[in-house]
């Protein structure tokens, strides 16, 4: 379990200012406006592939954000302030809900399309600081000047306060008043290294098909019940429950590669406890179990990994550290 004296994290999203920076970033600055990027439609989009090309360059990982946000403790609060019934903002839905952020629905009030983000996110944030004492760290998502006194104000009443903005679209002083600010593109896990090929471990006979981890999107349960035949063959598995069982092994094996790459970043060590690593990896992905991966301890999922992580023993501890490049065939 995470440790009972880590920070507690609230974390705040204007989701519009982010997804437009990036889009602007990417496409030129004022293009989101030029291209009327809000009047989108699910059919236009599936009807112009030019158009669905730019939105996916653009596309912003959330997950990443939320990692970044989690290693400073667990998260709390998560929510995201948009406008949902858009299109260009609805396409995340899946992926805001699937990390528990609540998506907050502001209508635009006027013509100029501006929802008045900001004024809720703040006033949100505020009460959340009188109401819940024991936060620690306020992480705002955004880049805007206007939320200035926000950070200040969260200072003030003892709060470590991060910042999360796209370059090029932050204010400056909106960075100044943060005791933190992190720039979107150099966020750990913005860019993704080829998955890591992992082979899954021989099934142990006492385990049971029932234990046997879901795939990807957490289907895994429904496929046997779709296909009892799969599952009544313990000794060959179907090419489907393979699939299912690698693409788990695969997540596994990228929640591991994220959560050292996150440690490396925030402490500056060269090698992170093995504890520490394995909590970072629960506060990103609460549902990660090495015994249903068919490993009895965290210590062999480590030893599985030897072409992503290195282990060593320092008198009680067990460190860690990601390989680089240079010394993947390197023995310790």
């Amino acid at each position: 379990m995470p440790e009972t004296t880590e920070g507690r994290v609230a974390v705040y999203i204007d989701f519009d200012n982010i997804v437009i920076s990036r889009y602007d970033q990417i496409h030129g600055r004022g293009h989101f406006i030029k291209e009327q990027i809000r009047s989108i439609t699910a059919d236009s989009v599936r009807d112009d592939r030019d158009l669905a090309a730019r939105l996916e360059r653009a596309t912003v990982d959330i997950g990443a954000v939320l990692d970044y946000a989690s290693s400073f403790g667990s998260i709390v609060i998560s929510r995201a302030y948009a406008d949902w019934s858009i299109e260009v903002n609805a396409s995340y839905k899946g992926q805001l809900m699937e990390r528990a952020v609540d998506l907050v629905q502001l209508f635009p009030a006027v013509k100029s399309m501006k929802n008045g983000a900001d004024i809720r996110l703040a006033v949100d944030v505020v009460e959340d600081l009188f109401r819940l004492p024991d936060l620690t760290h306020v992480v705002i998502v955004a880049g805007d000047s206007d939320y200035i006194p926000l950070a200040q104000r969260a200072a003030r009443l003892g709060r470590y306060v991060v910042g999360i903005g796209v370059a090029g679209s932050t204010s400056k002083f909106l960075a100044a008043a943060c005791d933190e600010f992190a720039d979107y593109d150099a966020l750990p896990g913005i860019s993704d290294d080829e998955p890591v090929e992992v082979e899954a471990p021989e099934p142990d006979p006492k385990t049971t098909d029932a234990t046997a981890p879901a795939d990807a999107s957490g289907n895994g349960r429904a496929r046997r019940r779709a296909n009892p035949k799969a599952s009544s063959d313990s000794t060959t598995p179907s090419a489907p429950s393979k699939r299912a069982k690698q693409a788990a092994q695969q997540a596994a094996s990228a929640l591991l590669t994220r959560a050292l790459r996150l440690g490396h970043a925030k402490d500056d060590a060269d090698w992170l406890v093995s504890s520490s690593v394995k909590n970072q990896m629960l506060r990103m992905d609460p549902s990660f179990q090495e015994s249903a991966l068919g490993y009895k301890s965290f210590t062999e999922f480590l030893t599985s990994r030897g072409n992503i992580v290195q282990v060593k023993q320092d008198g009680q501890m067990r460190l860690l550290r990601l390989r680089g490049k240079d010394d993947e065939d390197a023995n310790d």
